[in-house]
Parts: C-alpha cells; structure tokens; sequence
C-alpha cells in the first residue's frame, strides 16, 4: 500500500500538501494527524471506498496509519472543504473535460445541475437523493439539498441569481422549473423532453410541430427556432436548437430505446425512433449572446461533465453520507469529486503503461552513470 500511495500522491497537483495549510484544512499537526498526507489517507479511506467514519478509523488504527475518533475524522472532513475542492478544481482543469469551450458569455455565471440517489450500505439501508450544482469550469459545489430518494429533479429547488446559466439534462426539463429560473433572472440550456414539454409558435402560440422543423436540418449543420411555452400563469420566450446524429449515433440510441422498451414492456410511440436521430436543446438566452452552434457547444460541455458524473454516481451508491451539516455533506461531495478525477487521472496514465509501474519524474543525474 504504501508503494501504491506514492503512486497515487504523483497524479495530484502540484503544492497540495502546502494547499493543504493555505485552504484551513491543516492548522497546526496535532496528535497523530501530523501532515497534509496523512489527513489525506484518511479522508479517502472514508470518502473514496464507501467505509463509515467508525469503519475507516477502525481501518486507519488497524493499518497503523492514525488513531483517531470518529468524530475528530468528521471535523477534519469539515475543514478540509476547501481544499478538497481546490485540488479538484486544479486537477480538472487539466482533465479531456476541459477543452476551453467550458466558458460562460461575459458576465454570466454557469453552472451544471444534477441529482443521484445514494444507497447506503450495512445497517442503515437508507435510500437518498442528493441534488448539487457544479460552477464551471471550477467544479465548486454551489448548491446541496438532501431528500428521499422519491425528491424530484427539479429547478425549483435551486437558489437562482440574476446571470446564472444552467445546465442540466431531460430530468430538469419540466415547464414550472424553467419558468422558475427565468423569473429570478437566470438562463437555462437543457435537454428538451419531445413528450413532456410542449412548445408553441411565436406567432399565434399555436402547438410548435418539431418533427417537421427537425427533418429540415441541412446536413449535419445546426439550426434553431423560436418557440414559446407557457408555466407559472406567463408565456416565456424560448429557442430550439438541434442538430442531425451522425448515423453511427443514431442506430445506438434507437438500440437503447428499443432495449429499454422491451425490458419495461413499454409500447413504443410512432416517432419516438425518429426522435432518435437528432439532439434537440431548450435555450432562453437571446441569439446574440450565444448562437445555436455556441449553445449545442455549451451543452456538449456539459455532457463531458456527465461522463465524469457517471462516474461519480457509480462512487455514490457505494458510501456513507455524513447528513449531521451541510458542511460535512457539501465537503464529502468534494471529496467524491477528487475521487473520480484521480480516477480518471489512473486510466489515462494506464493506456501508456510502463514495466516498472509508475510514472518518473525528472530527477537529477545520479552521479559515477553516465
């Protein structure tokens, strides 16, 4: 284990021992927590393999690397927050999610919303609902509420300021909770929901048919069109902007549809197939602030970032979330996050293996070989 940690410490930014004094998480080495990685360790065998604060200091005493509390574990966990965030942050902006295009218009603040459901293991069997929301590009949980796991998906659930644009997928795209972000003053783009989220047309807000607008789409250029909707006793202003699927694409999403309806037994609707082969996205920013090749950009950053949720909601289910603050919660969330970047950091270092086993680092010349 100890070979396997020097191995891990060489895939986490630069200066994130000292990060560690800077950011609060190590005030002063008192009793048997006496470095950044030390704290570290136990951080992760909490945070990283699902052990619960009893079990992973039980686990820390066992392997001689600290004795300490339960609880003494939760307040450090508190007060690293910070730092777990910040060595998440640096290690994200150097991940394949990042390729500049993560970029809100001047002015404006974006952020990607999401929920997953935690099923705890051992004695507490609880099903939880943890709904967040990521700043971007910085990965900052700026947002966390704890529910059942029956909590709906819902933007009514977030603190919207003026400015905001938020990125989220189909189970956000209902009509109230867009509504609800446009009269605090903030922006959505999201996956639009053919079936649930009907659209009207500008001029007579008339039923908007999408289909026939979709089968119009030159190529694999994008378009876009004005559409209106109607929630919360208001009529809001809104843009569709799609694109054709590459065909590879697109016979794999008719496959997962055609497999989910066999095994839930559904019946099919006619042009739900047809659907299939175009990706079709709900914008309330005005076209001169991002174009419809911008905002299908704007989200296909956010779907990178699912690719890293995905992961993170696989670590999930596999812990115990500390529910006594939101402190204590919002931190493990970080803690989760540096988990699925170091992760991903392993299975990029991993396609170019060497036979020794770990990566080197520039080191002096050892003197007498030449």
């Amino acid at each position: 284990m100890d070979e396997e940690w020097v191995v891990l410490m060489s895939l986490l930014p630069s200066g994130w021992q000292e990060l560690a004094w800077e950011m609060g998480a190590m005030r002063r080495a008192r009793g048997q927590i006496t470095s950044a990685e030390v704290l570290l360790q136990l951080l992760l065998l909490h945070v990283a393999t699902g052990l619960s604060l009893q079990q992973a200091t039980a686990r820390a005493r066992l392997q001689g690397l600290a004795s300490v509390t339960d609880v003494a574990l939760l307040k450090r966990l508190r007060s690293s927050e910070q730092w777990l965030c910040e060595m998440g942050r640096r290690m994200f902006t150097g991940t394949r999610f990042v390729r500049g295009e993560v970029s809100a218009p001047k002015g404006r603040r974006l952020r990607a919303v999401d929920a997953t459901t935690i099923e705890e293991p051992g004695a507490t069997g609880t099903d939880w609902r943890v709904h967040y929301s990521l700043s971007l590009p910085d990965l900052h949980c700026d947002f966390f509420e704890l529910t059942d796991a029956g909590g709906a998906e819902t933007y009514k659930r977030l603190a919207v300021e003026p400015g905001d644009i938020i990125l989220a997928d189909r189970g956000y795209c209902h009509r109230e909770g867009v509504a609800h972000v446009l009269g605090c003053g903030g922006d959505v783009i999201v996956r639009l929901n053919s079936t649930s989220f009907p659209l009207l047309n500008v001029t007579d807000e008339s039923p908007f048919a999408m289909l026939p607008r979709l089968r119009q789409l030159p190529g694999f250029q994008p378009g876009e069109w004005s559409v209106r909707f109607k929630a919360a006793g208001h009529t809001w202003n809104a843009r569709l902007c799609a694109l054709r699927k590459a065909k590879a694409a697109a016979e794999l999403a008719k496959k997962k549809i055609l497999q989910e309806a066999n095994k839930k037994q559904k019946q099919l609707l006619p042009d739900t197939l047809e659907f299939a082969e175009y990706v079709f996205v709900l914008a309330t920013l005005p076209c001169d602030m991002l174009d419809a090749a911008n905002v299908l950009q704007l989200y296909r950053a956010r779907w990178q970032i699912e690719l890293c949720f995905k992961r993170m909601k696989s670590l999930f289910k596999l812990g115990h979330l500390p529910k006594r603050s939101d402190a204590s919660a919002r931190a493990w969330i970080q803690g989760k996050l540096l988990t699925v970047l170091l992760i991903e950091r392993l299975i990029d270092e991993a396609r170019l293996f060497s036979p020794w086993g770990f990566k080197l680092s520039p080191t002096e010349p050892v003197a007498g070989v030449y």
